[in-house]
Protein backbone atom coordinates (compact mmCIF):
# COMPACT_ATOMS: atom_id res chain seq x y z
CA UNK A 1 0.00 0.00 0.00
CA UNK A 2 1.05 2.99 -1.09
CA UNK A 3 0.69 6.78 0.23
CA UNK A 4 2.15 10.51 -0.20
CA UNK A 5 2.97 10.52 4.20
CA UNK A 6 3.18 7.85 6.58
CA UNK A 7 2.67 9.07 9.97
CA UNK A 8 3.92 6.70 12.80
CA UNK A 9 2.21 8.01 16.46
CA UNK A 10 -1.75 8.39 16.65
CA UNK A 11 -1.57 10.18 19.53
CA UNK A 12 -2.04 14.35 19.57
CA UNK A 13 0.94 15.30 17.92
CA UNK A 14 0.76 12.20 15.23
CA UNK A 15 -2.86 12.65 14.79
CA UNK A 16 -3.00 16.40 14.04
CA UNK A 17 -0.62 16.49 11.79
CA UNK A 18 -2.03 13.16 10.22
CA UNK A 19 -5.37 14.93 9.68
CA UNK A 20 -4.01 18.80 8.74
CA UNK A 21 -1.93 16.33 5.73
CA UNK A 22 -5.05 14.58 4.37
CA UNK A 23 -7.07 18.26 4.89
CA UNK A 24 -4.41 19.73 2.39
CA UNK A 25 -5.84 16.82 0.01
CA UNK A 26 -2.63 14.46 1.11
CA UNK A 27 -3.19 10.22 0.87
CA UNK A 28 -2.04 9.60 4.90
CA UNK A 29 -1.89 6.67 7.29
CA UNK A 30 -2.04 7.13 10.29
CA UNK A 31 0.36 3.60 12.52
CA UNK A 32 -1.05 3.62 16.27
CA UNK A 33 0.72 0.98 18.71
CA UNK A 34 -2.89 2.06 20.17
CA UNK A 35 -3.51 1.86 23.72
CA UNK A 36 -0.67 -0.13 25.04
CA UNK A 37 1.63 2.95 24.10
CA UNK A 38 2.24 5.41 26.85
CA UNK A 39 -0.46 8.09 25.57
CA UNK A 40 0.63 11.29 26.78
CA UNK A 41 -2.90 12.38 25.92
CA UNK A 42 -3.80 10.14 28.79
CA UNK A 43 -2.09 12.74 31.31
CA UNK A 44 -2.77 15.61 29.26
CA UNK A 45 -4.44 18.55 31.02
CA UNK A 46 -6.28 19.94 28.44
CA UNK A 47 -4.63 23.17 28.55
CA UNK A 48 -3.99 25.88 25.14
CA UNK A 49 -1.51 27.66 27.40
CA UNK A 50 0.39 30.57 26.32
CA UNK A 51 1.61 33.15 28.92
CA UNK A 52 4.54 30.88 30.62
CA UNK A 53 5.30 28.82 27.14
CA UNK A 54 8.81 29.57 25.61
CA UNK A 55 10.73 31.61 28.05
CA UNK A 56 14.57 31.60 26.83
CA UNK A 57 13.45 30.21 23.42
CA UNK A 58 11.29 33.21 21.54
CA UNK A 59 11.06 31.06 18.48
CA UNK A 60 8.94 28.11 20.89
CA UNK A 61 6.94 31.26 22.32
CA UNK A 62 5.76 33.01 19.26
CA UNK A 63 4.99 29.17 17.72
CA UNK A 64 2.20 28.95 21.09
CA UNK A 65 1.18 32.08 20.20
CA UNK A 66 0.34 30.75 16.55
CA UNK A 67 -1.48 27.47 17.94
CA UNK A 68 -3.68 29.95 20.22
CA UNK A 69 -4.68 32.11 17.50
CA UNK A 70 -5.08 28.57 15.20
CA UNK A 71 -7.49 26.83 17.47
CA UNK A 72 -10.58 28.10 16.77
CA UNK A 73 -10.02 27.06 13.51
CA UNK A 74 -9.55 23.67 14.54
CA UNK A 75 -12.30 23.30 16.88
CA UNK A 76 -14.83 24.32 13.96
CA UNK A 77 -13.20 22.42 11.40
CA UNK A 78 -13.31 19.32 13.48
CA UNK A 79 -16.76 19.97 14.41
CA UNK A 80 -18.33 20.74 11.49
CA UNK A 81 -16.62 16.85 10.22
CA UNK A 82 -17.39 15.04 12.83
CA UNK A 83 -19.96 16.46 15.29
CA UNK A 84 -17.40 16.47 18.15
CA UNK A 85 -17.15 19.59 20.18
CA UNK A 86 -13.53 19.50 21.74
CA UNK A 87 -15.21 21.62 24.23
CA UNK A 88 -12.39 24.48 23.38
CA UNK A 89 -12.76 27.54 25.92
CA UNK A 90 -10.65 30.53 25.26
CA UNK A 91 -11.58 33.00 27.82
CA UNK A 92 -8.02 33.62 29.47
CA UNK A 93 -6.08 31.83 32.19
CA UNK A 94 -4.62 32.04 35.68
CA UNK A 95 -1.30 31.04 37.63
CA UNK A 96 -1.80 31.87 41.40
CA UNK A 97 0.74 33.03 43.55
CA UNK A 98 0.47 31.75 47.11
CA UNK A 99 3.27 34.54 48.33
CA UNK A 100 4.76 37.62 47.67
CA UNK A 101 7.71 35.62 46.34
CA UNK A 102 5.85 33.40 44.34
CA UNK A 103 4.17 36.72 43.19
CA UNK A 104 7.48 38.29 42.72
CA UNK A 105 8.95 35.67 40.53
CA UNK A 106 6.35 35.10 38.80
CA UNK A 107 6.43 39.11 37.26
CA UNK A 108 10.10 38.75 36.56
CA UNK A 109 9.49 35.69 34.64
CA UNK A 110 6.66 37.41 32.42
CA UNK A 111 8.91 40.73 32.06
CA UNK A 112 11.60 38.54 30.93
CA UNK A 113 9.41 36.99 28.48
CA UNK A 114 8.25 40.57 27.23
CA UNK A 115 11.29 41.44 26.71
CA UNK A 116 12.25 38.64 24.60
CA UNK A 117 9.21 37.86 22.45
CA UNK A 118 6.91 40.88 22.72
CA UNK A 119 3.55 41.79 24.55
CA UNK A 120 0.59 39.05 24.51
CA UNK A 121 -1.34 40.97 27.06
CA UNK A 122 -0.16 38.89 30.05
CA UNK A 123 0.04 41.08 32.71
CA UNK A 124 -0.27 40.33 37.04
CA UNK A 125 -3.09 40.67 38.72
CA UNK A 126 -3.26 41.11 42.41
CA UNK A 127 -5.41 39.93 45.30
CA UNK A 128 -8.17 42.79 45.23
CA UNK A 129 -8.78 42.64 41.40
CA UNK A 130 -8.60 39.02 41.69
CA UNK A 131 -11.24 38.42 43.96
CA UNK A 132 -13.66 40.48 41.16
CA UNK A 133 -12.33 38.13 38.80
CA UNK A 134 -12.77 34.50 40.45
CA UNK A 135 -15.15 34.41 43.74
CA UNK A 136 -14.05 31.64 46.53
CA UNK A 137 -10.40 32.03 46.59
CA UNK A 138 -8.58 30.83 49.62
CA UNK A 139 -6.85 33.48 52.40
CA UNK A 140 -3.00 32.64 51.05
CA UNK A 141 -3.50 33.78 47.44
CA UNK A 142 -1.95 37.33 46.91
CA UNK A 143 -2.03 37.68 43.50
CA UNK A 144 -2.01 35.49 39.59
CA UNK A 145 -0.53 36.04 36.23
CA UNK A 146 -3.46 36.43 33.59
CA UNK A 147 -3.07 36.23 29.50
CA UNK A 148 -6.08 37.10 27.67
CA UNK A 149 -5.50 34.17 24.72
CA UNK A 150 -5.19 31.18 27.28
CA UNK A 151 -7.55 28.49 27.28
CA UNK A 152 -8.19 24.74 27.39
CA UNK A 153 -10.04 21.88 25.47
CA UNK A 154 -10.80 18.44 26.01
CA UNK A 155 -7.79 16.22 25.26
CA UNK A 156 -9.47 12.99 24.41
CA UNK A 157 -12.36 14.23 22.65
CA UNK A 158 -9.31 16.47 20.87
CA UNK A 159 -8.29 12.72 20.03
CA UNK A 160 -11.01 10.99 19.38
CA UNK A 161 -11.98 13.96 16.62
CA UNK A 162 -8.97 14.04 14.90
CA UNK A 163 -8.84 9.99 14.50
CA UNK A 164 -12.58 10.35 13.09
CA UNK A 165 -11.95 13.95 10.79
CA UNK A 166 -9.11 11.66 9.38
CA UNK A 167 -10.86 8.87 8.33
CA UNK A 168 -13.97 11.25 6.70
CA UNK A 169 -11.34 12.62 4.75
CA UNK A 170 -10.22 9.10 3.34
CA UNK A 171 -7.23 8.39 5.20
CA UNK A 172 -6.29 5.23 7.09
CA UNK A 173 -5.96 4.94 10.71
CA UNK A 174 -4.21 1.72 11.64
CA UNK A 175 -4.58 0.67 15.50
CA UNK A 176 -2.43 -2.04 17.63
CA UNK A 177 0.77 -1.83 14.92
CA UNK A 178 4.07 -1.29 16.32
CA UNK A 179 6.60 -0.40 13.43
CA UNK A 180 9.66 -3.10 13.88
CA UNK A 181 11.59 -1.20 10.68
CA UNK A 182 11.99 1.63 8.32
CA UNK A 183 13.38 1.47 5.40
CA UNK A 184 14.18 4.35 3.52
CA UNK A 185 14.59 4.47 -0.78
CA UNK A 186 15.22 7.47 -2.87
CA UNK A 187 12.04 9.69 -2.78
CA UNK A 188 10.06 6.85 -0.64
CA UNK A 189 10.04 4.89 2.40
CA UNK A 190 8.69 1.70 3.68
CA UNK A 191 7.25 0.88 7.12
CA UNK A 192 7.44 -2.57 8.40
CA UNK A 193 4.57 -3.64 10.63
CA UNK A 194 5.45 -7.64 10.74
CA UNK A 195 4.99 -9.49 7.73
CA UNK A 196 2.95 -5.62 6.84
CA UNK A 197 4.32 -3.15 4.34
CA UNK A 198 3.70 0.21 4.00
CA UNK A 199 5.16 2.54 1.47
CA UNK A 200 4.90 6.62 1.30
CA UNK A 201 6.85 9.42 -0.29
CA UNK A 202 7.35 11.34 2.90
CA UNK A 203 7.58 9.52 6.70
CA UNK A 204 6.97 11.68 9.92
CA UNK A 205 7.86 10.51 13.59
CA UNK A 206 5.73 11.30 16.03
CA UNK A 207 5.85 8.34 18.42
CA UNK A 208 6.34 9.97 21.40
CA UNK A 209 8.66 8.15 23.71
CA UNK A 210 8.62 5.50 21.11
CA UNK A 211 10.54 7.92 18.62
CA UNK A 212 13.86 8.13 19.89
CA UNK A 213 14.74 4.62 18.20
CA UNK A 214 12.66 5.18 15.41
CA UNK A 215 14.15 8.22 14.07
CA UNK A 216 17.56 6.95 14.37
CA UNK A 217 16.68 4.20 11.33
CA UNK A 218 16.33 7.32 8.90
CA UNK A 219 18.85 9.58 10.01
CA UNK A 220 17.32 11.90 12.82
CA UNK A 221 17.71 12.61 16.21
CA UNK A 222 14.93 12.41 18.75
CA UNK A 223 16.31 12.21 22.67
CA UNK A 224 13.27 12.42 24.53
CA UNK A 225 12.78 11.07 28.21
CA UNK A 226 9.47 10.54 30.18
CA UNK A 227 8.75 12.80 32.22
CA UNK A 228 5.64 11.15 35.09
CA UNK A 229 2.53 13.35 35.91
CA UNK A 230 0.12 12.73 38.40
CA UNK A 231 -3.48 13.53 38.45
CA UNK A 232 -6.29 13.75 40.34
CA UNK A 233 -9.93 14.05 39.25
CA UNK A 234 -13.27 15.43 41.75
CA UNK A 235 -16.63 14.11 41.39
CA UNK A 236 -18.89 16.64 38.96
CA UNK A 237 -19.47 19.99 40.94
CA UNK A 238 -21.24 23.09 40.16
CA UNK A 239 -19.55 25.14 37.94
CA UNK A 240 -17.63 27.56 39.54
CA UNK A 241 -14.42 28.59 37.18
CA UNK A 242 -14.88 30.78 34.49
CA UNK A 243 -11.16 30.93 33.46
CA UNK A 244 -8.84 28.29 32.75
CA UNK A 245 -6.05 27.62 36.08
CA UNK A 246 -2.06 26.47 35.42
CA UNK A 247 -2.84 23.42 38.12
CA UNK A 248 -6.67 23.15 38.11
CA UNK A 249 -9.34 23.57 36.04
CA UNK A 250 -13.19 22.44 35.65
CA UNK A 251 -14.37 19.64 33.11
CA UNK A 252 -17.22 20.49 30.38
CA UNK A 253 -18.50 17.28 32.45
CA UNK A 254 -18.15 19.26 35.87
CA UNK A 255 -15.44 17.07 37.29
CA UNK A 256 -12.43 19.70 38.52
CA UNK A 257 -8.88 18.10 37.32
CA UNK A 258 -5.87 18.99 39.28
CA UNK A 259 -2.42 18.17 38.89
CA UNK A 260 0.89 19.55 37.38
CA UNK A 261 3.49 17.29 38.82
CA UNK A 262 7.05 16.60 36.84
CA UNK A 263 8.65 13.35 38.37
CA UNK A 264 12.01 11.96 36.79
CA UNK A 265 10.89 8.29 37.64
CA UNK A 266 11.25 6.58 34.25
CA UNK A 267 8.82 4.59 32.55
CA UNK A 268 7.42 3.78 36.06
CA UNK A 269 3.45 4.96 35.87
CA UNK A 270 2.28 4.21 39.39
CA UNK A 271 1.39 7.05 41.62
CA UNK A 272 2.57 8.40 45.23
CA UNK A 273 0.61 9.75 48.11
CA UNK A 274 3.33 12.48 48.59
CA UNK A 275 3.00 13.77 45.66
CA UNK A 276 -1.31 13.81 45.50
CA UNK A 277 -1.12 15.21 48.95
CA UNK A 278 1.22 18.64 47.47
CA UNK A 279 -1.49 18.66 44.52
CA UNK A 280 -4.20 19.03 46.67
CA UNK A 281 -3.16 21.17 49.73
CA UNK A 282 -1.91 23.72 47.03
CA UNK A 283 -5.46 23.63 44.95
CA UNK A 284 -7.22 23.88 48.93
CA UNK A 285 -5.15 26.40 49.12
CA UNK A 286 -6.35 28.30 46.38
CA UNK A 287 -9.95 27.03 46.53
CA UNK A 288 -10.99 26.09 49.77
CA UNK A 289 -14.58 24.87 49.18
CA UNK A 290 -13.13 21.79 47.49
CA UNK A 291 -12.69 20.39 50.55
CA UNK A 292 -16.14 18.67 50.32
CA UNK A 293 -15.61 17.48 45.97
CA UNK A 294 -15.09 13.29 46.65
CA UNK A 295 -12.04 12.22 44.81
CA UNK A 296 -12.91 9.69 42.18
CA UNK A 297 -9.68 8.81 40.53
CA UNK A 298 -6.05 9.44 40.62
CA UNK A 299 -3.47 8.38 38.08
CA UNK A 300 -0.11 8.95 36.41
CA UNK A 301 0.94 9.46 32.70
CA UNK A 302 3.86 10.14 31.07
CA UNK A 303 4.96 13.62 29.54
CA UNK A 304 7.74 13.51 26.61
CA UNK A 305 10.60 15.21 27.29
CA UNK A 306 13.62 16.69 25.12
CA UNK A 307 16.62 17.83 26.63
CA UNK A 308 15.63 21.22 27.47
CA UNK A 309 11.91 20.44 27.40
CA UNK A 310 11.17 22.28 23.82
CA UNK A 311 9.50 20.61 20.67
CA UNK A 312 11.66 18.89 18.10
CA UNK A 313 11.02 19.71 14.28
CA UNK A 314 13.35 18.75 11.81
CA UNK A 315 13.94 17.36 8.55
CA UNK A 316 16.46 14.31 7.80
CA UNK A 317 19.19 15.61 5.87
CA UNK A 318 20.52 11.49 4.77
CA UNK A 319 16.90 10.76 4.00
CA UNK A 320 15.06 13.77 2.51
CA UNK A 321 11.33 13.10 3.18
CA UNK A 322 11.73 11.62 6.95
CA UNK A 323 10.59 14.14 9.37
CA UNK A 324 10.53 14.38 13.47
CA UNK A 325 7.61 15.81 15.17
CA UNK A 326 7.89 16.05 19.17
CA UNK A 327 6.70 18.17 22.31
CA UNK A 328 5.25 18.00 25.15
CA UNK A 329 2.29 20.22 24.44
CA UNK A 330 -0.07 18.18 22.93
CA UNK A 331 -2.66 20.28 23.26
CA UNK A 332 -1.66 23.72 22.78
CA UNK A 333 0.05 22.92 19.41
CA UNK A 334 -2.44 20.80 18.26
CA UNK A 335 -3.71 24.20 16.22
CA UNK A 336 -0.28 24.51 14.57
CA UNK A 337 0.72 21.33 14.30
CA UNK A 338 -2.45 20.86 12.06
CA UNK A 339 -2.81 24.22 10.18
CA UNK A 340 1.27 25.04 9.58
CA UNK A 341 3.48 22.45 10.47
CA UNK A 342 1.69 19.48 8.43
CA UNK A 343 0.89 21.72 5.09
CA UNK A 344 4.67 22.48 5.32
CA UNK A 345 5.90 18.66 5.82
CA UNK A 346 3.44 18.40 2.71
CA UNK A 347 5.86 21.27 0.76
CA UNK A 348 9.05 19.62 1.54
CA UNK A 349 10.82 21.80 3.32
CA UNK A 350 10.39 23.71 6.69
CA UNK A 351 10.46 27.10 6.97
CA UNK A 352 13.16 28.62 8.14
CA UNK A 353 11.22 29.69 11.39
CA UNK A 354 11.91 26.05 12.67
CA UNK A 355 15.23 26.39 12.36
CA UNK A 356 15.27 26.59 16.11
CA UNK A 357 14.21 23.47 17.05
CA UNK A 358 16.60 21.19 14.97
CA UNK A 359 18.06 18.68 17.14
CA UNK A 360 21.65 20.33 16.53
CA UNK A 361 21.03 22.33 19.64
CA UNK A 362 21.78 19.68 21.56
CA UNK A 363 25.09 19.18 20.04
CA UNK A 364 26.60 22.42 21.02
CA UNK A 365 29.39 22.14 23.61
CA UNK A 366 29.04 23.36 26.84
CA UNK A 367 31.06 26.21 27.72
Amino acid sequence: MAYDLIVIGGGLVGGAIAWGAARDGASVALIDQGDIAFRAARGNFGLVWVQSKGAGMPAYAHWTRTSAELWPQLSGALAESTDIDVALKQRGGLAFCLSDREFEDRAALLHRMHNESGDIGTRMVDRAELRTMVPGLGDRVVGASYCPIDGEAHSLYLLRALHSALLKLGGEYLPGRTVDGIDAFPRSFTVRVGAERFNAAKVVIAAGLGSRELAEMVGLSMPVVPSRGQIIVTERVRPFLDYTCHTLRQTVEGTVMLGDSQEDAGFDTSIGVPVLQDIANRNLAVFPALKDATIVRVWAALRVMSPDGFPIYEQSQRYPGAFAATCHSGVTLAGAHALALAPAIMAGELPERFDAFHSRRFDVPAT
